[in-house]
């Protein structure tokens, strides 16, 4: 479990030969290379040059032992490729996800899937397998720069979101939005 949300165990498809890659995350004593945190883009999820690149890019980094955290806060576009096991019960919802893929235990990773209706479960940041792995609250992140950059201006929350919210999400929405005018 993130907090209170519910881990999947996936296994992604890494490539069969370990190369060595430099992302700009490193150890400052030996400029080895730890973590990469990847914030998905629609251009990494829509088909065409940009998923291509990004693709590869990603598979550079698992075949290392560089760990990848990858952030998808995007409804749109294919997923990037995971073969995740489904719980008892079955998958849970979602529309988002964060893969926490640490370089030493691949091809197994971390998928955390959540809806709209959720806050954005803090994950652990996997950095050399002799440290702690501080949790990340990107919720918060998210909400002090929505906040500081005064997003609540520029937002036009009348727009219906592309793409659209199934029937239940877009009814939490309305209630969601209906009681902030309220205020």
């Amino acid at each position: 479990m993130y907090g209170d949300t519910p881990v999947l165990v996936a296994t992604i498809p890494v490539p069969e030969e370990l190369r060595e890659w430099y992302p700009p995350a490193r150890r400052v004593d030996s400029r080895e290379a730890v973590t990469v945190i990847e914030l998905l883009s629609p251009t990494n999820k829509r088909s065409g040059r940009g998923r291509t690149l990004y693709q590869r890019e990603r598979q550079d980094v698992l075949g290392t032992e560089t760990n990848l955290v990858e952030i998808d806060l995007l409804r749109a576009g294919e997923p990037m490729p995971a073969y995740i096991q489904a719980p008892p019960g079955g998958m849970p919802p979602g529309g988002y996800r964060i893969l926490v893929a640490r370089g030493r235990q691949r091809p197994n990773a971390d998928i955390v899937p959540f809806t709209v209706r959720q806050p954005i479960p803090d994950f652990p940041l996997p950095l050399l397998p002799e440290d702690d792995e501080p949790p990340v609250s990107l919720q918060r992140v998210l909400h002090a720069l929505y906040d500081e950059l005064s997003y609540d201006l520029l937002v036009d929350y009348h727009a219906s979101p592309a793409p659209p919210l199934n029937a239940e999400d877009a009814a939490w929405a309305d209630r969601l939005l209906r009681a902030a005018l309220r205020r």
